[in-house]
């Protein structure tokens, strides 16, 4: 029997398969001593006829085996384990900024209802309040899944504090999520980054802002930048900054992918693009409506404490053609 060798040799490097691998390894070597038997001795050919084809038949099955354990180890790790949810403030200044930071409360809320991990990568805070920028990490095999349709364009209608004539505003924040994969599908050369180390703000006791463990990397071809001050150790921080820069780039490209094919796509919810509308937020008459599917809810409160779940299952719904409404 004939087995590819190149397979072989994946299945004795993979941890996964090694033990099987070696019992795959003696029961060829029996098959090979029967067959040698079988056409040195005629009368041993008919005795050893039938363990040539048991053995035959058992070394496929674990050559099958085999194979199905890499594959879906493959698949395991092409599923995403957690995303970096980032936010930014867009049109209407202040206020912009101050609704940044409430819609990112609302995400880090529902995630931590779902019992999810949730840790902060970096932020810029606006002068008065709220968000220019910030990232978060959010941890489960889950999550993408279920916050995959929230990026793009959010719209905050209202009427802020500062207004005294009672006027509503309207402003804007942009939401991206990005998918975290134990093994990027985008590969990036070592030459392409920049790397700038600098003093972590906020607060952290007597050792903050004397080490320079904050990390900033940019990816020179794109110009995308991203940072990391979360972590103590400027390696920590690095090796987060890398895993965020990956999943940066690996979003840029599924956009670009995503417009190309966006006339022949069935799924209608949208290109997942971060300058795509999504949705609107009207205080006033505590709605909120989304574009793509055509839907509104009037829980806004409810919602901007963290209680997604009608949302996100109606979001999902779309996704797969089924009717919201029932």
């Amino acid at each position: 029997m004939n087995f590819d060798q190149d397979k072989l040799n994946e299945f004795r490097d993979n941890p996964k398969t090694q033990f099987l691998a070696g019992q795959f390894e003696r029961d060829l070597e029996r098959l090979r001593e029967a067959e040698q038997l079988a056409d040195g001795d005629a009368e041993m050919a008919e005795l050893a006829k039938e363990e040539i084809s048991s053995l035959q038949s058992q070394l496929d099955g674990q050559f099958k085996e085999m194979d199905r354990i890499i594959e879906s180890n493959k698949e395991e790790e092409a599923k995403p384990y957690g995303v970096v949810l980032e936010v930014r403030a867009g049109a209407g200044g202040d206020e912009a900024a101050l609704f940044a930071e409430e819609l990112a409360n609302a995400y880090l809320r529902y995630a931590e209802r779902q019992g999810w991990s949730v840790s902060k990568n970096d932020e810029a805070r606006a002068q008065s309040g709220g968000y220019k920028e910030a990232s978060f990490e959010i941890l489960h095999s889950k999550a993408y899944d279920a916050l995959r349709f929230e990026t793009g364009v959010h719209r905050v209608q209202r009427v802020p504090v500062t207004e005294k004539a009672g006027r509503i505003h309207t402003s804007t924040c942009s939401v991206a999520v990005l998918p975290l994969r134990k093994k990027p599908t985008f590969e990036i050369n070592a030459g392409d980054i920049e790397m700038e180390y600098s003093r972590a703000g906020g607060a952290g006791g007597q050792n903050v802002n004397k080490v320079e463990s904050a990390v900033r990397l940019i990816h020179k071809p794109t110009g995308v930048d991203v940072r990391s001050q979360s972590e103590r150790s400027q390696l920590k921080n690095r090796e987060k900054a890398m895993t965020l820069l990956i999943a940066k780039l690996e979003m840029m490209h599924e956009e670009e992918e995503a417009r190309k094919n966006a006339e022949v796509r069935k799924n209608q919810i949208g290109t997942g693009d971060r300058s795509e509308k999504i949705r609107t937020y009207n205080f006033p008459q505590s709605r909120i409506t989304d574009h793509r599917i055509k839907e509104s809810w009037y829980n806004i409160e409810e919602v901007m404490a963290g209680n997604l779940d009608n949302i996100i299952e109606a979001m999902h719904k779309a996704a797969r053609g089924e009717s919201v409404a029932e």
